[in-house]
């Protein structure tokens, strides 16, 4: 367990998936309580990326929450000017921190959108979930993700979403 970090950390974030780095982009760290890390990133790819219920676009800002106990992570992204879009929502193994307190995050494939007024809550991603191969390789890690994608879900439609935040 890791003592709270002052909130200048310059850090990288690391998003693997099957083993390989999908994209690593640099963050400032604003918060390490042992158990919850929280940066902020800027829209690490290039471009914009259209999903057709929300753009994310050079200026957004993500406010990326991680957790090493659950398997999920959280992103608020913000616009240039500071407008909520929405959460975006990794389901992720339990976070860790390497030797360099860089973080690890593995994507497990499944997503979930949030928009900034509750009203869209969208699951995604559950073919390439599916075609993963994870329930055949490792079934309890399918189990958690499957349960980590309702539990946002219900708490994303039952309204209490955001007090994962607080």
């Amino acid at each position: 367990m890791s003592a709270p970090s002052t909130p200048d950390t310059a850090l990288q974030v690391r998003l693997v998936k099957a083993g390989r780095t999908k994209i690593s982009y640099p963050a400032e760290l604003l918060h390490d309580d042992g158990t919850r890390v929280t940066v902020r990133a800027a829209w690490a790819a290039e471009g914009v990326r259209d999903f057709g219920f929300v753009q994310f676009r050079p200026g957004d800002t993500f406010t990326e929450h991680y957790w090493r106990d659950r398997w999920y992570a959280i992103k608020e992204v913000r616009s240039g000017d500071g407008t909520l879009k929405g959460w975006y929502c990794d389901i992720t193994r339990p976070v860790v921190r390497d030797a360099e307190g860089d973080l690890l995050a593995e994507d497990l494939d499944l997503d979930l959108w949030v928009s900034a007024d509750g009203g869209q809550v969208i699951r995604l991603d559950e073919d390439e979930f599916a075609e993963s191969g994870l329930a055949d390789r490792d079934p309890a890690a399918a189990l958690a993700a499957t349960r980590a994608l309702d539990e946002l879900e219900l708490l994303a439609k039952g309204g209490d979403f955001t007090a994962l935040l607080a």
